[in-house]
């Protein structure tokens, strides 16, 4: 891979995960054989039990930026939401900079409400564009289904095994 342009800007946890599969680093046996550093398998697995990490994709991600255009927050405040996907306003209000002044209330009414309307327009984005997390519930049947899978691998091969003696 050839370095087109360093320090281009920052990455999503979603696009370092996909970098480091793309390098190799996986869950498999074969991992301690590959040319990768022991602290990016520490992010590698980090990011890999992140449940905001495991639905995104770049088009999801791509279609969040896009949409964000129109709420006039910078790139460091988009990169931050699509890493913590807030679904509230109270966890949107650490991440917009100098929220009451780049949203001030209106004049006229001094009412708080209005200044809130571009957050929670921007939190009606987040919960209908980037994919939620999966519920405990799902998490638990994946790993259930997981080491079925795996089960079922192991006692086929040990059949393979048994019909190649005979």
């Amino acid at each position: 891979m050839r370095i087109l342009k360093a320090n281009a800007g920052a990455l999503t946890n979603f696009e370092v995960l996909e970098f480091l599969r793309s390098r190799g680093a996986g869950k498999g046996a074969a991992r301690v054989m590959l040319p990768i550093l022991a602290s990016e398998f520490k992010v590698f697995d980090y990011l890999e039990q992140t449940a905001v990490c495991s639905n995104q994709t770049r088009e999801i991600i791509g279609q969040f930026v896009e949409k964000c255009k129109s709420f006039n927050i910078s790139k460091a405040e988009v990169l931050n939401i699509i890493n913590i996907r807030p679904c509230t306003l109270s966890q949107i209000y650490p991440i917009i900079e100098e929220y009451d002044v780049r949203f001030p209330r209106s004049e006229e009414t001094g009412d708080e409400e209005e200044s809130e309307e571009p957050l929670m327009a921007l939190v009606e984005t987040i919960l209908h564009v980037l994919p939620a997390p999966p519920s405990p519930m799902q998490e638990a049947d994946g790993e259930v289904d997981e080491k079925v899978d795996e089960q079922m691998e192991t006692s086929a091969d040990e059949n393979r095994v048994v019909e190649t003696n005979e």
